[in-house]
């Protein structure tokens, strides 16, 4: 029976549990929940969460579980060595990007908001936390200018197109979920050597990024 992988397309964590499958060239059955089904993880793993894989009738929760997991079959290809300074980058700016990342994912026509009720869940769930969308949309230039300049900063610590630190390791698992995040916000500027990274990483990870959803 083939291995199935529950997401949600907007998801950065589902984008990790994805991305090492491609990583690995292994075959997995990907399957788009609907934002507002609480039953199906519920009867699987006991709460509302994705990414979950499920195989041979057992289900796995937690994006870098699986990641190890999925790595850990045959050879292992995330064997690099991670530098403390791209966890940094991302934690640094992990709030300016969510908070402009949520109202673009609201308005996108992904699979898990195929419904109207589904798309309202969202909505409603994460303004409770971030604050109304459209203030957020309105008010977006001073956040896309702080993403950009960090952008820059970024680049320098970048050893290759192909992984993060010049070897696979965790850390391009985590960046590039956050880069594919921040790929459906118009506005951002990638300096080359991001743009080839992240290129490289949606192709070997076979995970599209949101581009064309942008704005």
């Amino acid at each position: 029976m083939p291995r199935k992988l529950y997401i949600y397309e907007h998801c950065p964590f589902c984008v990790k549990a994805e991305a090492i499958f491609g990583l690995k060239t292994l075959p997995v059955e990907r399957i788009v929940l609907l934002n507002d089904d609480e039953a199906t993880p519920v009867r699987m793993v006991g709460r509302k969460q994705v990414p979950i894989l499920e195989k041979d009738g057992r289900f796995m929760p937690e994006s870098m579980d699986i990641v190890a997991h999925i790595d850990a079959i045959g050879t292992p290809v995330l064997t690099g060595k991670t530098n403390p300074a791209i966890g940094e980058w991302i934690r640094k700016t992990s709030a300016p990007l969510y908070r402009l990342f949520l109202p673009r994912a609201a308005a996108a026509p992904l699979p898990e908001f195929a419904t109207t009720t589904a798309r309202a869940y969202f909505i409603r769930n994460k303004e409770a936390s971030s604050g109304a969308f459209g203030d957020i949309l309105a008010n977006s230039q001073a956040e896309i200018e702080f993403l950009n300049h960090a952008l820059t900063e970024l680049a320098p610590a970048i050893c290759s197109p192909d992984a993060v630190n010049g070897v696979l390791s965790v850390d391009d698992i985590h960046l590039f979920a956050y880069l594919h995040s921040m790929s459906i916000i118009r506005g951002i500027i990638y300096p080359s050597v991001v743009e080839a990274y992240r290129q490289a990483l949606s192709r070997r990870a076979d995970v599209p990024l949101l581009d064309a959803l942008s704005a």
